[in-house]
C-alpha cells in the first residue's frame, strides 16, 4: 500500500441546515480526489447517500452521480441543495403561514404570544429566544431573550408568568401528541410505541407549536415552489423543537436520541425565521433527477430510492460505474429516529413505511454497523469491474469506528490501496478497490506488531491512539487477518480489539504514556526515539524545517498552499495537523493582507547575525563569573581550571530533538524568544520530548541579554534566573496530531 496525501479542503462558510447530524466535511476535496480521475461525465456511484454536499461537488465537477438515499430527510436535502427554491420564495412562503388566521390572530402572533416574557431591565413585553430547562422538571429555569427596548440581553431566571405559561400549554398537550402520532404511524401499528417514545423528546410548546404549523401545511394553497421553500422550513424548526440541545453546548452533534440533563427550548417560530438564512444557496443548481429520469453528461444528480441489492443488476446493465465515492456512515440513532418522524410529519405514513425500522431500533452497536456496511459494500462489489476505486470519507472516525469500516470492506473483497489521517477532529480517507477474489485469511499478530513499531520509528515521536489503532488496520487488511470466513462481526472485532490489546501490552515493545488503564488513553511510543537504523528527527521538527524552507521561497503564501505543499511530503498517517502547522506559522512568519509572510528577524542572514551577537554576550556574561569560553559551531562551554562547567547549544529554529541528540549533560539550550512557544507547543504534543528536556533548561535569547546587562551578576544568581524563566506555555490551538 502506497500512503497518499490528506487532501485538504475549506470548511463550508455556512454549516447548513441539518448540519449537527450532517457529516462535517471540508469542501473542495472530493473535487479534488476526482481532478487526478480526470473522467469528466462519466458515471460515480455514491451508495450511501449520507452526505448531499458531497454528492453535489462531484456533481458540479462535471460527474454524473448515482445516489442510493432510503432516508427521506437526507434525500429531500439533496433536492433542495440541487435546485434550491428562490430566496423571494423562502420568504413568500414564511409570509404566507405568518398571515393564516388563528381564531382572531394572525398565525404568527399567536404562536409568538407563546414566548412572551418580561424584560427584566425595562418590564416591557418580548419574545425569549429560548428557554433552559433541566431533565425531568415540569417547567423552565432561566430564559435568554434580547429586548429591543432597552438593550438588556443575555440568559436570566424565569418569572412566575413565564411557568404558568409553559404548565398551562402542557395542559392540552395530550390531544396534540396524538396528533403528532397519527401523521406517523396507525393506531394499531405495532410499532407505535417506538413513536410515542420518540415524541417524547418534544415538550408541550414547541410540540403544539409543530402541530399547529404542520396541520394548516396541506391546505394552504401554494405553489409548488413556495410549498417545497416552506416545507423545507418547517424542516429546521421540526429540528429546533425537539430538546436534545444540550446547554451549554455540550454534545454539538448527538448521536443517542437522549435529553440531556440541561437543555434549551428554542422559540420555534423565531427559528423559521432563522431557516431563511440557513437556506439561502448562492451556488449555481444541479440537474438533479429521480431514478430512471435521465440527467445531462455534463453532470448531475440521479436519487435512487430503492435498496442498494435492487439496484446491482440495473447498473450492471446500464451505468458503467467509473468510480465510487462517498461519506461512509457511522451509527446515529437520534438523526435517523428523528428522520422517521419527521417524514411522516411532513409528508405521512407512506413516507415513513420504508423508513419505519429507524422507529424500532434503539442501539446500534459497532457490530451491527460493520454488518450493515457488509452489505452495502458487498451489494457495491457486485455491481463493479475489478480495479474501480473507491474513495471513502470517514468523519469523526474512532477506533472502533475504523475498525468497523475496515473489517466490512475487507470482507466484501475490496482492496485497501491508501489512507491519509490527520487528527480526530478531521476525515480519514480511504481509497479500496474493488476485487472480486476471495484472499486466504491469515490471523496473526506479529504485522500487528511490526507496523505499529514501524510507524512509530518512521513518526520519531509518540502518537495518539488512534494513529497507532489506524496503522495496525492497515497491516491486519493486508494480511487479511480482519474477519475470517463465516466469523460473525462480533466475535471479529472483538478478536481485532483483543491483537491490539496483546501486541501494545505484552512485553516491553512500547511505552504508553497515560494516566489510564486504557489502550486508547493518552500516547504510546517506542523506549527511545530516534529508533535504531531511523531519521533523528521527529515529525515536528521535520515540519518547522519543510513550512520554514518553504516560507523562505514564498513570500506571501496562503494557508492552503502551506497544506498543499506539506501534505505530500508527510503522507498517510504522517499528515501534520493544523495545530501543528500553525504553531510553526505563528512562530516564524506573520499574516499580511491575508497571507503568510517570514518575519524579516528571521531570515537567513539576520539570523546569522543574531546568534553571533548570542555567542558574545555568554561569552561576556562567562568572563564576568570568571569563566573561560570555548566555542566549537554552535556549541560554547564555560570552563574552568581545564574542567566544562556549563555549555550551551544555540538554536534560531525550535528543533530541540535534533539540539538532544548532541548535548551535554550540563546543556542549556538557547531559543529565540519567537520560539518559546514553538518549543512548548512540541513538548505538549510529545511527552517523550518533554521528559528528555527536563535535565536541559530552555533560555530565551532575551534573558541572557538581561543578565548580560546586570552590573553585577554570581554563579548563584545566573543560575537562579536561567531557572526562573521557563518557556511560556503554548496559546497555539491544541490539535493534538
Amino acid at each position: 500500500m502506497n500512503p497518499q496525501a490528506y487532501i485538504p479542503g475549506l470548511k463550508p462558510a455556512d454549516s447548513g441546515p441539518l448540519s449537527r447530524f450532517l457529516p462535517p466535511l471540508e469542501e473542495g476535496v472530493v473535487s479534488a480526489w476526482l481532478s487526478h480521475l480526470n473522467r469528466p461525465s462519466a458515471w460515480l456511484l455514491d451508495p450511501f447517500g449520507f452526505s448531499p454536499r458531497l454528492v453535489l461537488e462531484a456533481a458540479r465537477s462535471g460527474y454524473r452521480v448515482l445516489v442510493t438515499a432510503n432516508n427521506p430527510i437526507t434525500r429531500f436535502l439533496l433536492e433542495m441543495f440541487a435546485n434550491p427554491p428562490a430566496p423571494s420564495e423562502f420568504t413568500a412562503a414564511l409570509a404566507d403561514l405568518g398571515a393564516i388566521k388563528k381564531g382572531d390572530e394572525r398565525l404568527e402572533g399567536h404562536l409568538q404570544s407563546l414566548y412572551l416574557t418580561a424584560c427584566e431591565k425595562c418590564g416591557q413585553q418580548i419574545h425569549a429566544q429560548a428557554y433552559l430547562w433541566r431533565k425531568g422538571e415540569d417547567a423552565p429555569y432561566a430564559r435568554i431573550y434580547e429586548c429591543k427596548h432597552c438593550g438588556d440581553s443575555g440568559e436570566h431566571l424565569v418569572t412566575d408568568d413565564d411557568i404558568q405559561r409553559a404548565r398551562k400549554i402542557a395542559e392540552t398537550d395530550t390531544l396534540h401528541r396524538s396528533r403528532a402520532f397519527e401523521k406517523v404511524i396507525a393506531l394499531n401499528d405495532e410499532d407505535r410505541v417506538y413513536a410515542e417514545e420518540a415524541i417524547q423528546h418534544y415538550l408541550p410548546r414547541p410540540l403544539y407549536v409543530l402541530t399547529t404549523i404542520i396541520n394548516r401545511l396541506d391546505s394552504m394553497n401554494l405553489s409548488a415552489e413556495r410549498k417545497r421553500a416552506l416545507t423545507a422550513l418547517v424542516l429546521i424548526a421540526c429540528d429546533a423543537g425537539n430538546t436534545v440541545w444540550a446547554h451549554p453546548a455540550e454534545r454539538p452533534r448527538p448521536k443517542q436520541l437522549s435529553t440531556p440533563n440541561q437543555f434549551r427550548e428554542h422559540n420555534v417560530w423565531m427559528m423559521l425565521e432563522h431557516g431563511l438564512s440557513l437556506w439561502t444557496e448562492t451556488s449555481s443548481t444541479v440537474p438533479c433527477e429521480a431514478w430512471p429520469n435521465k440527467i445531462p453528461e455534463s453532470g448531475g444528480v440521479c436519487i435512487y430510492e430503492g435498496r442498494l441489492k435492487d439496484l446491482a443488476q440495473i447498473v450492471k446493465k446500464e451505468i458503467p460505474i467509473t468510480a465510487v465515492i462517498g461519506s461512509v456512515p457511522r451509527p446515529n440513532q437520534a438523526f435517523w429516529t428523528l428522520s422517521a418522524l419527521w417524514a411522516g410529519w411532513l409528508w405521512g405514513k407512506e413516507a415513513v413505511e420504508p423508513y419505519k425500522v429507524a422507529l424500532r431500533r434503539r442501539r446500534y452497536d459497532w457490530a451491527w454497523n460493520a454488518t450493515a456496511l457488509y452489505s452495502a459494500f458487498r451489494h457495491v462489489n457486485d455491481l463493479l469491474p475489478d480495479g474501480v476505486p473507491v474513495f471513502g470519507l470517514l468523519p469523526e472516525p474512532e477506533p472502533a469506528f475504523l475498525t468497523s469500516v475496515f473489517s466490512a470492506a475487507s470482507a466484501s473483497a475490496f482492496t485497501l490501496e491508501s489512507v491519509a489521517l490527520r487528527t480526530e477532529h478531521d476525515p480519514v480517507q480511504v481509497v479500496w478497490k474493488s476485487e472480486q477474489k476471495q484472499k486466504p485469511k491469515i490471523s496473526d499478530e506479529a504485522p500487528l506488531t511490526d507496523a505499529i513499531t514501524a510507524y512509530l520509528a518512521s513518526r520519531g515521536e509518540p502518537s495518539t491512539y488512534l494513529h497507532i489503532h489506524t496503522a495496525g488496520l492497515i497491516a491486519l487488511a493486508a494480511a487479511h487477518a480482519l474477519k475470517q470466513e463465516g466469523q460473525e462481526f462480533d466475535e471479529a472485532l472483538r478478536n481485532t480489539n483483543s491483537l491490539f490489546e496483546s501486541a501494545l501490552k505484552v512485553g516491553n515493545r512500547f511505552v504508553h504514556y497515560s494516566t489510564g488503564e486504557s489502550i486508547e488513553s493518552g500516547m504510546w511510543g517506542l523506549p527511545s526515539f530516534p529508533a535504531p537504523g531511523e531519521e533523528a528527527e521527529s515529525l515536528a521538527d521535520r515540519v518547522e524545517v519543510a513550512l520554514v524552507n518553504f516560507l523562505q521561497k514564498n513570500q506571501n503564501c496562503i494557508y492552503l498552499e502551506v497544506e498543499q505543499e506539506l501534505y505530500p511530503k508527510f503522507p498517510g498517517l504522517l499528515t501534520p495537523s493544523k495545530g501543528l502547522i500553525y504553531a510553526v506559522l505563528n512562530s516564524y512568519a506573520e499574516k499580511e493582507s491575508g497571507g503568510w509572510k517570514l518575519r524579516a528577524e528571521d531570515g537567513a542572514s539576520t539570523r546569522r547575525d543574531e546568534l553571533k551577537n548570542i555567542s558574545a554576550l555568554i561569552k561576556k556574561i562567562g568572563d564576568k563569573l570568571g569563566y573561560r569560553t570555548g566555542q566549537e559551531g554552535r556549541l560554547l562551554t564555560w570552563e574552568e581550571k581545564g574542567k566544562r562547567v556549563r555549555s550551551f547549544q544555540i538554536l534560531a529554529s525550535a528543533l530541540l530533538g535534533r539540539a538532544l541528540e548532541s548535548v551535554l549533560s550540563d546543556t542549556i539550550i538557547v531559543i529565540p524568544g519567537g520560539r518559546a512557544s514553538l518549543a512548548s507547543y512540541k513538548q505538549q504534543r510529545d511527552p517523550a520530548l518533554a521528559a528528555r528536556l527536563k535535565n536541559y533548561p530552555v533560555a530565551k535569547y532575551r534573558l541572557l541579554r538581561t543578565i548580560s546587562e546586570v552590573p553585577i551578576v554570581t554563579r548563584e544568581s545566573f543560575e537562579e534566573q536561567i531557572a526562573s524563566d521557563p518557556v511560556e506555555k503554548s496559546t497555539a490551538q491544541m490539535m493534538m496530531f
